[in-house]
């Protein structure tokens, strides 16, 4: 690993034969060292990444991705309210498998820091949405994964067990997982076209000054199958300001019938990312790893207000999730955001519009409809599967909870006063993007 983007770059005309590269740069930095990434710019101006992995996870993970976009044909991509790479072509660097694809530009915003109201919250929702809608026909027709609900409830029951088996897992954890197992309201759901594991780095935004940042693309295309729509919106634990406008735009652009379970299948799916750490840690025989996911489990467990906790009463009962526990957890260490397979190479500064202002930080009193679990479910953190060692730091920041904007939605009338909150606190989101890569 650690290739030059020279190197990288020069692969490109492999994989585009008759490509004249011009120009080469870094694609990410703080990446996760899974690949190696640049940006290369052909003399027609374009600009291509190339991502090389050398290890058989982020082989097979590109493998993957190249699939995925080439399934998006000129009609599927259509359908979408936003761009996805396209597919340039794939060739090997030394061992390593390598793919090239189209750079998308735009900026990303960490899942605590996406406010509420119009924007952002909004326009991810919409862009989810559509995705979702999107015929299940592109999936199976490249062969990709499907899963029926009950299949998925399945894959559930079986991450239970086998977490419960390790003798790590909390006794009510276990009951609350299996009751929801057992409830079969939870999974009458229609699968759909997912993501397979969105995340917030998973959407790119550009400003728009009337509208404030909006998705233009989406990037991790290497879980797209058919599946349960919730395995997209469970990283909303961690995005306590946004959560309720994602939901009720993600709800109001889609053309079936709401699925009344999604939020709380959604937390479910949450909270068994701790479970998957657990097992993972237990098939690799890492004490370690397996330590960090029980302290994790504790920590969700310790602050469960009923201990005979039902999944099927939160629907009715707004019964607060395991995930209030998690601001609780140690902390000792920072998070490592993965970035690598990111655009994040764009100046921030060339993203901005000139002329315009930003504030400093989020504005006060953002929390989610002033809803007092809301500010505890941003200490959930982006929980990628592969690795969640740097978990605690995760947790390090207390939001706090206040009268919010966030019980807007898609569609209400709103004051002037309430659209320039809701533009500020956007713009705040981006003015610490972007001040924070210029560091």
């Amino acid at each position: 690993m650690g290739r030059s983007p020279f190197t990288l770059a020069a692969a490109v005309t492999a994989a585009l034969p008759g490509a004249e590269v011009t120009g080469t740069r870094v694609l990410t930095a703080d990446g996760d060292a899974r690949f190696d990434s640049a940006v290369a710019t052909l003399a027609d101006g374009r600009e291509l990444a190339i991502r090389v992995a050398d290890d058989d996870d982020a082989a097979r993970e590109i493998a993957a991705e190249a699939i995925a976009l080439r399934s998006l044909t000129t009609g599927a991509r259509a359908l979408l309210p936003f761009r996805a790479p396209e597919y340039i072509g794939e060739t090997r660097v030394g061992d390593g498998r390598a793919l090239v694809t189209e750079l998308l530009p735009g900026f990303q915003i960490d899942a605590a820091h996406i406010p509420s109201g119009r924007g952002a919250a909004v326009s991810i929702g919409r862009a989810l949405a559509a995705l979702h809608q999107l015929p299940a026909s592109v999936v199976r027709s490249a062969g990709l994964l499907a899963r029926t609900a009950a299949e998925s409830r399945a894959d559930v029951e079986r991450l239970v067990d086998e977490a419960a088996a390790t003798g790590r897992v909390p006794a009510r954890l276990t009951v609350r997982w299996r009751e929801a197992v057992a409830d079969d309201d939870l999974w009458r759901f229609e699968s759909t076209t997912t993501l397979g594991g969105a995340q917030a780095t998973s959407f790119l935004f550009e400003d728009d000054p009337q509208r404030g940042p909006e998705v233009v693309g989406v990037l991790g295309w290497h879980g797209l199958a058919v599946g349960d729509p919730a395995t997209d919106l469970a990283w909303l634990s961690a995005a306590p300001d946004a959560a309720a406008d994602v939901y009720a735009a993600y709800g109001a652009g889609l053309e079936r019938s709401p699925d009344p379970a999604l939020e709380v299948r959604a937390r479910l799916l949450a909270e068994l990312e701790f479970a998957r750490w657990l097992v993972h840690g237990d098939s690799l025989r890492r004490a370690d790893i397996v330590d960090d996911a029980a302290a994790l489990l504790d920590a969700l467990a310790e602050n469960l207000r009923s201990e005979d906790l039902a999944v099927v009463a939160a629907r009715s009962a707004g019964v607060d999730s395991a995930l209030d526990a998690l601001d609780r957890v140690p902390v000792d260490r920072d998070v490592q955001v993965d970035t690598s397979m990111q655009t994040d190479a764009y100046n921030p500064d060339q993203l901005w519009s000139e002329g315009e202002s930003a504030t400093g930080g989020i504005v006060s009193g953002g929390t989610a409809g002033g809803d007092p679990a809301a500010a505890h479910r941003a200490a959930m953190g982006d929980i990628p599967t592969e690795d969640l060692s740097d978990l605690r730091a995760a947790f390090t920041d207390d939001i706090d909870s206040g009268d919010g904007i966030a019980d807007r939605r898609p569609g209400d009338d709103e004051d002037d006063d309430q659209d320039d909150e809701a533009q500020r606190a956007a713009r705040a989101a981006l003015q610490r993007w972007r001040s924070s890569a210029s560091e």
